[in-house]
């Protein structure tokens, strides 16, 4: 209460005040130094509490005048829709934002995510987008959208809009507001605007002002983070981390206090940091010393930012009151409002400021219709000096006031309010010109050499602004806002008018140009003036009268153009007896210049002018005899001459900038506004000049003028070169102007029939996908092409499969538009065309011309063009150019000529075909095919003439199917004429099915050809038939064959015996079938066997750590701590796999490969990425899979059991005695370990022991030698099995550490778990699936296990042994052992039987089991372990709700004899009954038993059951052949009753264990069988949920608004922090990003991470290695979109999310990433351990 009575008492005090204002101020001058800028800084939450507290509440009690929450509730009483129906929402950068491509008025109209996801544009075509931040979320306008311009949240639900919500505000409370939001509007702009010198005012000024200072280091955008630090450094002495923090805020916050102190010591350290920071070519930074109180002010004015918002927020009212504060004129001189200070001092003010003035302006002044206008008035008027102080700022845009342009000019209404009200056209060109005036030269005309690339930068970003006035044409137009518009529009033509001519080259002769010219900066200015161009003309064709009115200021403007066009008189030219009187010029000999967008512009409008039918107007606007179209076409003539020239290599002294400026001119990116209109004009041109004289004009440009004359001859081969090329240029301009009719306005067409032709011309290339459409095609100024509207039309879409993306395919009947000489094809694209067009219809067995299409008609205005071809000229050009090819002059004609040549003939005749067509013979006046036949034939030389000559000539047989078809165009044309039959015009197939010499040879040959390969085929059909005859035994014992009888004997029994012994356990075991075939080495391509004293051969391996099989993520294993490695504990946390590729070498040829490749690594750039040296990595030779150590290949000498001595000796050793016998022998050999042995006879282990069996009777049952291996093979063996301990223990290398044998087993077992998961999750049989390869790699990985022991000392073995078998049966001192419900009993199995043989080894001599007693070793210990594992299954399965099923026969009631046993022994511990059923513990043993037949198949080599090479559909039901395979009872119960005394003593002491006590009362988690199978998490079908979820993401340690990069684990699903310093953490005293930490603990090092906002996959293996792999995400299109570039909506693809996931449980991640950065040859590697 205290505090809320001195609130009253202030506010009462306040408002007793003589000067209400003065009382406020003098308390804020008195209370903020005591919060703010202490010398011992206080806490953010403490700082903030004394904030609200001290000063925002009594300001708050002061407004509404009693309790603030009291005041407001009254307030939203009265005003039930306090707020706008505007989100308002401050997009930050990198946050996701939406536009609906259907809805929005403009690409700018963007949604935020949760408006995006309640709104109706959902289910629409919508684009996705990384925001740059500064703008704000448009849901709410009605003004940005056509339709649904409200999400639920935000649409009113009544008739009221924005405009009508009226706010009822008591008077009191209104003048309380007014007085108050001055007051303190005023406080912040004068603090915010505040001068390194000003003073504070007389009621902000503290009583006594002590000598306390700060030092302040602002940030900008010149000078390096290192560069700062060093500096820092240097000035105050403060440590590296301290300069680095101080770095990381100014640049986040805009500035910072680095010293304080007395006034000499800021302004001395002031000096330092000036002094240390400024360089020739740098500025100082900008440093200021401020007064303690003065900063605390500007602290406190940053915090009423936020407090405005708040208030603001609460009412419409609050908001208008603000607003009209702001800009209110002051009443000083300078008459500038509040919010106008702000702005013109918005260059000056640092980050922190500049964002909390921009938030208030967004939540004020842009929230509400008629201050958004009275905003954008000021904005307007102030909009030159805001430009000028952003150009010589060096902070980016989305930072600057002038990006508020977007969400004021983008507003339909408002832009034309501007352009009347504030001539905004004209006040951003004024600006631009003014900026751009240094570039001028002495001809008025910009020239950009030398020009700063960074500031040339700024000036281009006021043509977005431009560009959003223009972006939504009138529908209606005012007579305002023509005369507006117009005066803009002359103001353009101006700056156009420096454009116009600008950066003339001349062709070099001689030498090669020194310096090449600056053409970048002209091009730029093309591209960003592009889309504005094209808008202009879009608005001029909406009203009849701008459009005359925009074309006769064009028309002026381009006549008083500087740049004329000739410096010399005109002159008559002759030819074909037509005189053309025109102005000399070559191209080739004087200036030319490629920009020419004034003649282009007038272009443009004229077209527009044919499309409305204003034409009929024009006389009344333009003389028609000013209207000279040979000086029109002159300008744009030259150019499309000089890119003629460039293409026939006569400028290439030029250097590469003129070949840039030629591919651009071509290019999509501006052909529209370039090329495009000047064959426009040139068409203009043609349509309205006597089409001969045209045609002369053409020739003279081209300089082909004298050569068609007849006057002009050359030997010099490079000139002849040079003429061809530029007659094909010349003769493909002629194709362009008459064919290229599809523009609006020139004929009859539409933007869609546009984007058709441009589609199929595309796709009649290659297939491509929608991204390469979308670039190959222009965009209008919305980023629209028009693609989705047509492509279903036009192409067939096919989906894609795993890898790639969707392509197009054009449709068939869409090929007749084909036209070879598109002319916006390149080069190598028409070239691409034409074979791919030629092979299809070779395929296709079609027409092999590839004819001209036939075109639109022309408008009436164009018609005339056609006269082109059939005008004397043309007719005596094309002459010329055939006869060249007939009389076969060397060097004077190319075949691209002559296909251009008849290409133009075929137009000719397709013209003339649709004339006689449409009208009688006689009024048509297009004679072509007359003129060809008439002209030149008294000597023979007729165009006609020609032609059939050609036909049989041998030079030209490419083009035989063109000749061909043209005359019998002209054999169509003559019937027409002569009206006869339709018959007759075919009578032009009997002489083209006339076959010349050669054709019928060639067939003749293909047809002899095909006749002998039948003959060879016949012959060996005859040999394959008599060699079955003969060898019919051998194909009836097939396996395949159903007859069984007359089969050899001996065959019979071979086959009997092996289906018999498909057993590899057991006294029954099978043969052994498992020796290495001769192996070649990859590297030395010799062959070798592999024996036991040959030099070793090695298998290339990977071994990584792995988690693709645990049930307890996140769990780490240690070796003090767990039983663990010699126990794997059953939730498998973390295991070590061994993979191999399969590839072999000699080990000798590997050791001086890896030691070549360890040399060489060292000295690449960035190799660390890729190949981890340290590891001992390098990539395989063959196949370049990631390896870091070598499998030696072990010589297994293949055996088969005496069965009758097996016999025999099961009847002695039974399960019992076996298990008497181990307990003798391990507590023998414990004795000789201590050495003595007295001590270790008097401990014996009931109730195994009372026959004290001897300690050698182990021996009795059959003991051989152990094989000797070469030393070759022993070194490998070491070296395999360091590297398995040491990446899998993580430990460094120690070949004598007792764990080494332990984890060689570990990773054997774990090897074939993860292989039996991965073919359980495919559906695959458990043998024949895997490749050989991969076949390999398992059996070479089981047989190093096996061998392993050899290698190790003896004792270490048995003792392993001894404590892994104590947790089955009693063994003599053996303690402490793992209950059977903590380890995991596969690895345990392998651990014991690659383990026991050595419990045979002799002091004297070595040792190992033979056949039969392994037999017995491996069935009893399968057996045992098999019980074992069938009670934990049971015992982890206790709290499921699986009832008994009351069944019948024998496995019923031995299960239930098994059942009653373990619940005798687990009653005591359990209440209620335990649930059981059979099939639940089959279930859960199946998985250990598929693992134990890979196991004792790789060991053995014993083949398995064919069956078990077919997938069953119910695994289950293969669990009777596993059974039979490792010789265990079909009925596993029947092991229990088999060996009921023994089993039933182990299940007492197994069940009365500790852990399993704890277990069942639900102390200790246990795991249930069958294992759960590891997946990656689900992902949402639509990419936006995630968007969604990854927008709501809080950063776990940061609190601030700093662009956040949420990347989900694939894996366990958390979300993470990456990339950001926040986030890092320690890993083994490294500092490491959020990502890298997580893989360590989640993955084993191995991440699979997806960057949301950026929807890509990072693979990650190890702290340093990384590499993007694609989402699996696809657009419609099928394609990947990487950055989301593209925007459109992406959908989950399963496919290549279950390839990712095959990819991680097959533990190829590492080898992945491996294989992308072996590709990406890195320049700049990323920092991976930061993500």
């Amino acid at each position: 209460m205290a505090e809320s009575l001195s609130a009253a008492q202030l506010s009462t005090k306040w408002q007793e005040a003589s000067n209400r204002g003065s009382a406020i101020l003098r308390y804020l001058g008195e209370q903020v130094p005591l919060i703010y800028c202490l010398e011992v800084e206080l806490q953010h939450a403490e700082e903030e509490l004394k904030v609200e507290q001290r000063l925002l509440y009594p300001l708050e009690y002061f407004l509404f005048g009693e309790e603030p929450c009291v005041g407001l509730e009254k307030l939203q009483r009265y005003n039930s829709s306090s707020s706008a129906q505007q989100c308002g929402r401050v997009f930050k950068e990198g946050e996701t934002v939406y536009s609906c491509r259907d809805c929005a008025i403009d690409p700018t109209c963007v949604l935020c995510i949760e408006c995006f996801q309640k709104s109706v544009h959902k289910s629409h075509r919508y684009k996705m987008h990384a925001s740059s931040g500064g703008g704000f979320c448009d849901c709410g306008d009605v003004e940005a959208w056509k339709t649904g311009p409200c999400c639920s949240q935000h649409d009113p639900g009544t008739e009221a809009t924005m405009e009508t919500d009226e706010c009822v505000m008591d008077p009191g409370l209104q003048e309380r507001a007014q007085m108050l939001f001055h007051l303190l509007l005023q406080y912040t702009t004068d603090m915010l605007i505040w001068e390194e010198n000003n003073d504070l005012s007389e009621e902000l000024k503290p009583k006594v002002k002590e000598d306390s200072y700060f030092c302040i280091l602002y940030n900008d955008e010149h000078h390096s983070y290192d560069h700062v630090i060093y500096t820092l450094q240097r000035a105050i002495a403060c440590d590296q981390n301290q300069a680095q923090v101080y770095t990381a805020l100014i640049d986040k916050e805009g500035r910072r206090a680095v010293k304080r102190g007395t006034l000499r010591t800021c302004q001395q350290a002031k000096d330092n940091i000036r002094r240390n920071s400024e360089h020739i070519i740098q500025k100082p930074l900008r440093v200021e010393v401020l007064h303690t109180a003065v900063m605390a002010h500007q602290t406190f004015a940053l915090r009423l930012g936020a407090w405005f918002q708040k208030i603001i927020g609460y009412s419409v009212g609050f908001r208008d009151v603000f607003c009209q504060m702001a800009l209110e004129p002051a009443s000083d001189n300078d008459k500038l409002s509040l919010i106008s200070r702000l702005m013109l001092h918005d260059a000056k003010l640092y980050k922190g400021a500049r964002k909390v003035v921009h938030e208030l302006i967004f939540c004020s002044l842009l929230m509400d219709t008629e201050y958004k206008r009275q905003f954008a008035m000021k904005f307007t008027e102030h909009y030159k000096q805001l430009q000028e102080d952003f150009i010589s700022d060096d902070h980016q845009r989305n930072i600057s006031i002038t990006a508020l342009s977007v969400q004021i000019f983008t507003v339909p209404t408002l832009a034309r309010q501007l352009i009347e009200e504030g001539t905004v056209i004209k006040v951003i060109i004024d600006t631009v010109m003014d900026m751009m005036r240094e570039h001028l030269d002495n001809n008025h005309r910009f020239h950009f050499q030398g020009h700063n690339p960074d500031k040339f930068f700024r000036v281009q970003v006021i043509f977005h602004d431009l560009r959003y006035i223009l972006i939504s044409k009138p529908s209606i137009w005012t007579e305002a806002l023509r005369v507006k518009f117009l005066e803009g529009f002359r103001v353009f033509l101006h700056f156009l008018g420096c454009m116009q001519g600008m950066e003339e080259v001349k062709r070099q002769f001689g030498q090669h140009v020194e310096v090449e010219p600056e053409w970048e900066a002209g091009f730029t200015l093309q591209m960003q003036l592009r889309h504005i161009l094209a808008m202009f003309q879009d608005w001029c064709s909406s009203d009849e009268r701008v459009l005359l009115l925009a074309f006769q200021e064009c028309h002026r403007a381009l006549m008083s153009c500087t740049n004329q066009p000739f410096r010399s008189e005109p002159k008559d030219s002759y030819m074909c007896k037509q005189i053309l009187h025109a102005r000399p010029y070559k191209v080739s000999q004087e200036p030319v210049s490629i920009h020419l967008p004034i003649s282009r512009l007038l272009a443009g409008l004229y077209v527009l002018l044919c499309q409305t039918g204003a034409i009929q107007y024009l006389p009344d606007f333009v003389d028609p005899a000013q209207l000279n179209f040979t000086e029109l076409a002159e300008q744009p003539l030259r150019c499309i001459v000089l890119a003629a020239q460039v293409c026939a290599d006569m400028w290439r002294r030029n250097g590469l900038s003129l070949v840039s400026q030629v591919y651009y001119y071509q290019d999509v990116k501006c052909r529209d506004e370039m090329f495009d209109k000047d064959v426009i004009m040139l068409q203009i041109a043609a349509s309205k000049m006597d089409p001969n004289h045209f045609l002369m004009l053409v020739l003279l440009r081209f300089e082909l003028f004298d050569i068609f004359n007849g006057n002009c001859s050359s030997k010099d081969q490079e000139v002849l070169k040079q003429w061809n090329r530029l007659t094909e240029e010349m003769l493909y301009l002629l194709i362009i102007i008459v064919g290229e009719r599809y523009v609006p306005g020139i004929s009859n067409v539409t933007k869609e029939d546009v984007i058709m032709r441009e589609v199929i011309h595309l796709l009649c290339i290659e297939p491509m996908a929608h991204s390469t459409l979308i670039k190959s095609l222009p965009e209008n100024e919305n980023h629209e092409t028009g693609l989705e509207t047509v492509i279903a039309k036009v192409a067939n879409f096919k989906k894609p499969g795993v890898s790639g993306h969707g392509l197009y395919n054009v449709k068939k009947e869409c090929l007749k538009e084909f036209n070879p000489f598109f002319y916006h094809y390149s080069r190598p694209q028409h070239s691409k065309a034409e074979e791919a067009q030629k092979e299809r219809r070779s395929q296709e067995s079609s027409e092999k011309a590839l004819r001209p299409p036939v075109p639109p008609p022309f408008r009436p205005a164009f018609s005339s063009i056609v006269n082109l071809l059939c005008c004397d000229i043309f007719i005596h050009v094309l002459r010329r150019i055939l006869q060249k090819a007939v009389e076969d002059r060397s060097n004077q004609w190319t075949e691209p000529m002559i296909q251009r040549a008849l290409h133009l003939v075929g137009q000719a005749l397709l013209e003339e075909t649709t004339q006689l067509e449409n009208s009688s013979a006689e009024e048509v006046t297009f004679d072509f095919s007359l003129k060809a036949k008439k002209t030149g034939s008294e000597q023979g030389k007729s165009l006609l003439h020609f032609l059939t000559k050609m036909k049989s000539l041998p030079s030209l047989k490419v083009l035989k199917d063109m000749i061909a078809w043209n005359l019998q165009m002209f054999e169509v044309v003559k019937c027409l004429r002569e009206k006869s039959s339709p018959a007759a015009s075919f009578a032009m197939d009997h002489s083209k099915a006339e076959e010349s010499v050669q054709d019928k040879e060639q067939k003749r040959k293909a047809e002899a050809a095909k006749a002998h390969r039948r003959k060879i085929m016949a012959q060996m059909s005859a040999m394959q038939k008599n060699f079955i005859e003969s060898n019919k035994i051998l194909y009836e014992n097939m396996p395949e064959s159903s007859s069984q009888s007359d089969t050899a004997a001996s065959l019979d029994s071979f086959v009997m015996d092996v289906d018999k012994n498909r057993v590899a356990v057991g006294p029954q075991q099978g043969v052994w079938s498992l020796d290495w075939e001769t192996l070649t080495c990859i590297l030395c391509q010799e062959e070798q066997e592999v024996q036991a004293q040959a030099p070793a051969m090695v298998l290339t391996a990977c071994v990584q750590r792995s988690t693709v099989l645990t049930q307890s993520r996140g769990k780490t294993l240690s070796p003090k701590v767990d039983y663990y490695p010699l126990f794997m504990p059953p939730d498998l946390a973390v295991g070590t796999h061994t993979g191999s590729c399969g590839h072999f070498m000699h080990a000798t040829c590997w050791q001086k490969y890896f030691e070549a490749v360890q040399s060489t690594t060292r000295n690449r750039l960035h190799a660390e990425l890729i190949i981890d040296l340290e590891n001992g990595e390098y990539m395989c030779p063959l196949c370049k899979s990631l390896c870091n150590t070598v499998i030696p290949l072990i010589p297994v000498e293949p055996s088969s059991l005496n069965y009758e001595s097996a016999q025999l000796v099961g009847q002695h050793l039974t399960l019992m005695r076996w298990i008497q016998i181990m307990s003798s022998r391990i507590r023998g050999l414990k004795a000789m370990w201590t050495a003595d042995g007295s001590d270790a006879a008097e401990k014996a282990a009931a109730p195994f022991d009372e026959g004290q069996t001897e300690f050698r009777s182990i021996l009795s049952f059959g003991v051989q030698e152990p094989p000797k291996f070469s030393r070759s093979i022993t070194e490998m063996l070491v070296v395999c099995a360091t590297t398995v301990h040491r990446v899998g223990l993580q430990t460094p290398p120690n070949d004598l550490c007792p764990f080494v044998p332990a984890m060689s087993w570990n990773t054997c077992a774990y090897t074939i778990q993860a292989v039996e998961n991965m073919l359980q999750d495919e559906g695959k049989a458990l043998f024949g699936s895997l490749k050989n390869r991969q076949l390999s790699g398992l059996k070479a990985l089981v047989q190093f296990s096996a061998a392993q022991r050899m290698k190790c000392n003896q004792v270490v073995i048995q003792k392993h042994f001894a404590d892994m078998l104590a947790v089955l049966v009693p063994v003599p001192h053996v303690e402490n052992t793992p209950s059977i419900l903590e380890v995991d009993f596969f690895h345990l199995l392998v651990g014991l039987v690659l383990s026991i043989p050595s419990l045979y080894q002799e002091e004297a001599v070595d040792l190992q089991p033979s056949a039969v007693s392994t037999a017995y070793n491996h069935l009893y210990l399968l057996q045992l372990i098999t019980v074992g594992h069938m009670l934990q299954v049971l015992l982890a399965a206790h709290d499921c709700a699986v009832m008994a099923v009351a069944e019948e026969g024998d496995e019923a009631q031995a299960a239930a004899e098994f059942f009653s046993t373990v619940s005798q022994h687990t009653d005591r511990m359990k209440s209620g009954v335990l649930s059981f059923s059979v099939e639940g513990v089959k279930r859960g043993v199946l998985p250990f038993l598929r693992c134990a037949a890979l196991f004792f198949n790789c060991l053995t080599g014993v083949p398995p059951p064919d069956e078990l090479s077919v997938s069953a559909e119910l695994p289950e039901s293969q669990l009777p052949l596993l059974c039979s395979y490792l010789s265990l009872p079909s009925n596993l119960f029947q092991l229990f009753q088999d060996h009921r005394d023994v089993m039933t003593t182990l299940i007492n002491r197994w069940c009365g264990n500790t852990a399993i006590s704890k277990a069942l009362k639900g102390e200790m988690h246990m795991i249930r069988y069958p294992r759960k199978r590891n997946r990656l998490i689900d992902l949402p079908e639509d990419y936006s949920v995630l968007l969604n979820q990854a927008s709501h993401f809080k950063c776990p340690n940061s609190s601030d608004d700093e662009r956040k990069h949420p990347t989900l684990c694939l894996l366990c699903g958390v979300m993470l922090c990456a990339q950001s310093s926040c986030c890092h953490e320690q890993l083994n005293g490294e500092e490491v990003g959020a990502c890298t930490g997580h893989a360590a603990i989640c993955g084993a090092g191995v991440g699979l991470f997806l960057r949301v906002r950026e929807c890509e996959i990072v693979l990650m293996a190890s702290k340093t290695r990384g590499s993007p792999y694609p989402a699996p995400y696809l657009d419609d299109y099928g394609e990947t979109d990487p950055q989301l570039g593209r925007g459109n909506p992406l959908h989950l693809c399963p496919e290549r999310y279950r390839k990712l996931l095959h990819l991680w449980q097959q533990h190829c991640v590492l080898e992945e990433i491996a294989r992308s950065l072996e590709l990406l040859n890195v320049m700049f590697p990323f920092e991976w351990q930061m993500l």
